[in-house]
């Protein structure tokens, strides 16, 4: 099964920019369709990202559209997230996950152990 870490998360502040890494190891990430997920304190899980196997098609949540861009380069096996004009409330820890099944279907069985992001204002 496919292994995947997170890197690339740290503390800046408001207005600055991140990119998030997602890094598979154990299988192609090829084969997966990806997602980038966040959980701030206190609150539930949220969906931020998903790109397809090809990296044909994307979708972002409402919060992410216009500031974050998902992007994968299958040769290095890794999905990334650039995160500009960053918030406060953006503040979370994000997770990538990996599904083998439709693209869109929104579940995904594998994930990694997530990376903190904060952002000070």
């Amino acid at each position: 099964q496919v292994q995947l870490v997170e890197s690339g998360g740290g503390l800046v502040q408001a207005g600055d920019s991140l990119r998030l890494s997602c890094t598979a190891s154990g299988r192609t990430l090829s084969n997966y369709n990806v997602a980038w997920f966040r959980q701030a304190p206190g609150k539930e899980r949220e969906f931020v990202a998903s790109i397809s196997r090809t990296g044909t098609r994307t979708s972002y949540a409402d919060s992410a559209k216009g500031r974050f861009t998902i992007s994968r380069d299958n040769a290095k096996n890794t999905v990334y997230l650039q995160m500009n004009s960053l918030k406060p409330e953006d503040t979370a820890i994000y997770y990538c996950a990996a599904d083998l099944r439709v693209y869109g279907m929104g579940t995904y069985a594998y994930w990694g152990q997530g990376t903190q992001v904060t952002v000070s204002s």
